[in-house]
């Protein structure tokens, strides 16, 4: 089965910063993320926030009387991003910090030999009522650019300071987090560029790229949580999101200490492991690749995206196969035994299908097929008669049976709308077949069977059939001279009593086959699953 994503990106670490100019000309532009080890070590912040050195009282004094939005969460110590898990509470920074100086205070109580574990017990049942473990800042601006009101803790700007080798960047905020107890946010994108500071604590950052995306099922683009996975954080449920099972095949781990800082590049989705009381500051800026789209130029990169998009989608739904099982003895002879491919001499077919002529010995090429090919062409034939009522089918039997015949496909007719190689013989016979076999079996059909060869394209031929066979089509023209090409196609659809009905039916399936692969890119990459409908994908993560 084909990949979603390609291997991980490999993050660099860079122990010297990299002036401004080599940020945004060697490291911004390939979208990869990056770390920058004592990026902050020089802040003020580094020695006058840290909370084992009285880090809390500072800040409670400098910005105690500011208040604040803490996100108060329903499933802590996961943090999701979706509203249902959620809510936003006003409340004073001081006191943010009041609830920071108990969690540590009960933490050193913890590890006291002093206390009994009864009075532990007691004192921790105290300390959940109030649930500091629950609230966590997040996101709470020291510098917006973007809202032109004053930012709630703008009062912390002086200690901290932009790295230089931003100076050429765009900034849209600034921001402080701070966790209490220990804290893993839901596995989310940023529509920014995004320089994530520690100050205080550690954080381990797990990253996946863009391209991982269908792996980890993101929530509906036109829901207010479009930028998170719907996964379940700790143990994601394989039998609803069977896609992310190797999810964790496709990821980069960081471990990032105080002083350090990681360029978290838009798009890239990471999910956040936060120790006890650690603080981080990060800046987000819109990259020149945003920012230089002229908003009239939307909707055709939305269409050239969505159109690569399913292109690729396509390639997965229909992947290379991984043996050829169909060859030609001598692998260059063609119809007449020929080593040239030539077809100079196969006479027109006529409208109804009686090759009059027959100068050229269609059972030459026969004899030189392998047994594999000749099986091949057996099994398309009675695929055909098995599903489509055909005049005369023992005629097609005494041809055939004197080159290794095998026994005809049993079972219902096969519905033709289907759009998985596995579930789709016919398919799976014109997909295995080398080009040039193919070729010598449609011609020795259309001069044979015409009648045959019409059943098969118009009543058998299901999406996913529609697109191996003119993908097919592509290789045999790649392998044939204009001349060759042109006469092969006459034989073709000179066979055929509506040649216009048929070429209708390769298209309608081709569009049939592409358009599912587009339902799946909506899917995978936007959310948005046409059948299930918004309420049930909402639900589901609701529940999750």
């Amino acid at each position: 089965m084909a990949k979603e994503a390609g291997p991980p990106l490999q993050i660099p670490t860079f122990d010297e910063l990299p002036s401004a100019a080599d940020f945004a000309s060697r490291i911004e532009p390939t979208n990869v993320p990056a770390v920058f080890s004592g990026c902050a070590e020089d802040w003020k912040a580094l020695r006058k926030w840290n909370p084992r050195e009285g880090g809390l009282d500072y800040l409670q004094e400098r910005a105690g009387p500011c208040t604040v939005e803490a996100m108060l969460s329903r499933s802590a110590p996961f943090f999701y991003g979706d509203l249902r898990s959620h809510e936003r509470v006003p409340l004073p920074f001081s006191s943010f910090i009041g609830f920071c100086k108990q969690h540590m205070e009960k933490e050193e109580d913890d590890q006291s030999p002093c206390m009994d574990s009864e009075e532990r017990n007691l004192e921790g049942s105290e300390q959940d009522h109030l649930a500091p473990r629950q609230i966590y800042l997040a996101q709470v601006p020291i510098m917006n650019a973007e809202n032109k009101g004053r930012a709630q803790l703008e009062v912390l700007l002086e200690d901290i300071q932009m790295p230089a080798f931003l100076d050429k960047s765009l900034l849209a905020s600034v921001n402080l987090w701070i966790n209490i107890a220990e804290a893993r946010s839901s596995t989310h994108y940023d529509p920014h560029h995004n320089l994530l500071c520690l100050v205080s604590g550690t954080k381990k950052v797990v990253l996946w790229p863009p391209s991982a995306s269908p792996m980890l099922y993101p929530m509906p683009l036109y829901g207010e949580a479009s930028n998170h996975s719907s996964l379940t954080l700790g143990r994601p449920d394989f039998s609803l999101h069977p896609r992310a099972e190797n999810l964790m095949d496709y990821s980069q781990k960081v471990i990032l200490k105080a002083g350090d800082a990681l360029f978290i590049p838009e798009g890239w989705f990471h999910q956040v492991d936060s120790d006890n009381l650690s603080i981080a500051v990060n800046f987000w800026w819109q990259s020149n690749l945003t920012r230089g789209i002229s908003e009239h130029m939307d909707s055709y990169y939305l269409r050239r995206i969505l159109r690569r998009l399913t292109d690729k989608e396509m390639d997965l739904m229909l992947p290379k196969p991984a043996s050829v099982e169909c060859k030609v003895h001598e692998s260059k002879r063609t119809l007449n035994g020929d080593a040239d491919g030539d077809l100079h001499n196969v006479d027109k077919v006529s409208v109804d299908g009686d090759l009059e002529g027959k100068e050229v010995k269609l059972e030459s090429a026969i004899c030189h097929m392998e047994p594999s090919a000749l099986q091949a062409l057996h099994a398309l034939v009675s695929l055909v008669h098995n599903g489509v009522n055909i005049p005369n089918p023992s005629r097609v039997q005494q041809s055939l049976l004197g080159n290794g015949a095998i026994a005809c496909t049993e079972g219902d007719p096969k519905n033709r709308v289907v759009f998985h190689l596995e579930d789709d013989p016919v398919a799976k016979i014109l997909w295995n077949t080398e080009p040039h076999t193919l070729r010598t079996m449609l011609l020795y059909m259309a001069d044979k069977f015409p009648r045959t060869l019409e059943a098969l394209i118009l009543h058998l031929l299901s999406p996913v059939g529609a697109e191996a066979l003119t993908r097919k089509f592509d290789e045999i023209d790649a392998e044939c001279s204009e001349e060759d090409r042109s006469k092969f196609y006459q034989i073709i659809y000179g066979a055929l009593d509506d040649q216009f009905a048929a070429m209708d039916s390769i298209l309608l399936g081709k569009e049939s086959f592409a358009m599912q692969a587009f339902r799946n890119v909506l899917d995978k990459y936007l959310g948005v699953n046409m059948e299930d409908g918004p309420k049930v994908r909402a639900r589901q993560n609701f529940q999750g």
